[in-house]
């Protein structure tokens, strides 16, 4: 937990229901120990996606099917969702629940490793939600950015690791080192990178939510920027 206790359970506590379908499958997933968005992020979520209104989306990390359905439920008619999944017992739940929520046509599911399918993906997609192995973020983000147009959004979820990305790495569990550099390395390059203009947000565990620019025309417009200060002085000076 990144956030006082007491500030989620107060956030939460003013939230109003899934759809039922959606309620049901949380439930599911919570007995069966299969994590799933937050309360609070799936909050934010909806309201991204409503400010956004993306018509193509693509889902790294599907598990059960549930945030793709959120997802599903906030967007505008005719939009299409892909989603990729990598472990074999999840996928035939998340094509059963896709099923069961009547949205088969609307969700793609494809099977494999994320790294591999972006390669083959054409794009462009309107928003990219990011919720998969922690430490692969770094390893998706070059196919990510390519399959994003100008303005498009990526969504990176758990990007705080229950904290431990703050820690340094000789205060975290060695098995989690790889997972800890790897986590750091991805969020700098989310903040230092000329194509995205990103915002790193306390909310759950931690979501990075990224703009995709034009580095080109952000370079151009800060030439020109200079070009008018400096005619600007001279006028003044002359």
């Amino acid at each position: 937990m990144i956030v006082d206790e007491r500030i989620v359970t107060f956030i939460n506590s003013l939230d109003t229901k899934n759809s039922e379908i959606l309620e049901t499958i949380e439930k599911e997933a919570l007995a069966a120990s299969v994590p799933i968005i937050r309360r609070e992020m799936q909050s934010f979520l909806k309201t991204l996606l409503l400010i956004k209104k993306p018509m193509r989306i693509l889902e790294i990390g599907t598990a059960v099917g549930f945030s793709a359905l959120l997802m599903s439920e906030y967007v505008p008619e005719g939009c299409r969702i892909t989603t990729i999944e990598n472990y074999d017992k999840r996928i035939p739940i998340a094509r059963e629940n896709f099923r069961r929520a009547g949205k088969e046509e609307q969700i793609t599911l494809i099977e494999g490793d994320a790294a591999e399918v972006m390669k083959t993906l054409s794009g462009p997609f309107d928003l990219i939600f990011m919720d998969a192995a922690k430490g692969q973020y770094i390893h998706y983000l070059t196919e990510a950015l390519r399959l994003l147009p100008k303005d498009g959004v990526l969504v990176s979820d758990n990007v705080m690791q229950d904290g431990d990305v703050i820690e340094s790495r000789f205060a975290v569990e060695r098995r989690n080192r790889t997972i800890h550099a790897r986590m750091r390395e991805y969020l700098y390059e989310l903040k230092h990178n000329e194509a995205l203009v990103t915002s790193i947000i306390p909310l759950g565990d931690g979501v990075a939510v990224s703009v995709k620019q034009d580095p080109k025309a952000e370079r151009g417009s800060e030439i020109k920027k200079v070009q008018r200060q400096e005619e600007t002085e001279y006028g003044q000076t002359s």
